[in-house]
């Protein structure tokens, strides 16, 4: 289907707030093409260009992108290392570009167990952005769903929080001040979580679509919004 027919069948005074993806399928991808798997990966960098620009235009407010796993860490050491140097070569190349765009930056995961140089450059780049009042870009990095819960509970012992609920659990997450996503997306056909944003998509919306990450591009995305309008979202209430 074509772009302006697709345009027609999105309401855009009911967007989702904040879309979530699993970027999967970019080793599936250069394998199939018979190419080193950094070559998907490289070409997953311009799916996620080409997504954040068109969310932007949109006018959705907040997009998470799960970027690199607690678990990712178990791949090879060579895959593992192209991987921080694509990543790091990323953020400098493009911070400028985000920010002429009026996106901000966030960064939810263990930072502080990354890379020193990769480190470096997401806080240079995070403080470059942070007065961006359109998009907020949240990049999922050394991320995991359980982790971050664990993490959140030992931040409550730690800050001595005698209660908590369910609102001021949120503060102890590595995504507050960030709504729920109302829609998560995975590419690659895949039908699981991958112990991404656990607490966070109690109540999202699934989209899954076969197509692998690098050749995501926005008539995909045009699609999971149209077909996420289509639902009734109950909140168990009905």
């Amino acid at each position: 289907m074509q772009k302006q027919n697709l345009l027609k069948n999105i309401d855009h005074s009911k967007l989702p707030e904040h879309v979530a993806i699993i970027m999967d399928g970019n080793r599936r991808w250069a394998k199939k093409k018979g190419l080193p798997s950094i070559m998907g990966h490289r070409k997953g960098v311009q799916s996620v260009k080409n997504i954040v620009s068109v969310a932007n235009k949109m006018g959705i407010k907040a997009l998470t992108i799960y970027a690199f796993s607690t678990e990712n860490w178990n791949r090879s050491k060579l895959e593992v290392n192209a991987l921080m140097f694509l990543l790091k070569k990323v953020l400098k190349k493009y911070a400028t570009e985000l920010k002429e765009n009026g996106i901000k930056l966030m960064v939810s995961g263990r930072i502080e167990e990354m890379p020193r140089g990769i480190a470096k450059e997401i806080s240079a780049s995070v403080e470059k952005l942070k007065d961006g009042k359109k998009l907020i870009l949240n990049i999922a990095l050394n991320y995991g769903g359980r982790q971050e819960i664990v993490d959140a509970v030992n931040k409550i012992i730690k800050s001595k929080t005698k209660k908590v609920n369910l609102a001021s659990f949120n503060k102890f997450l590595y995504t507050f001040p960030l709504p729920d996503p109302d829609l998560l997306i995975r590419t690659s056909g895949e039908l699981r979580i991958s112990n991404f944003l656990l607490w966070q998509t109690a109540y999202s919306e699934f989209y899954v679509t076969d197509v692998l990450w690098p050749d995501f591009g926005e008539n995909e995305f045009f699609t999971a919004i149209a077909e996420y309008q289509k639902r009734e979202r109950r909140f168990g209430k009905k």
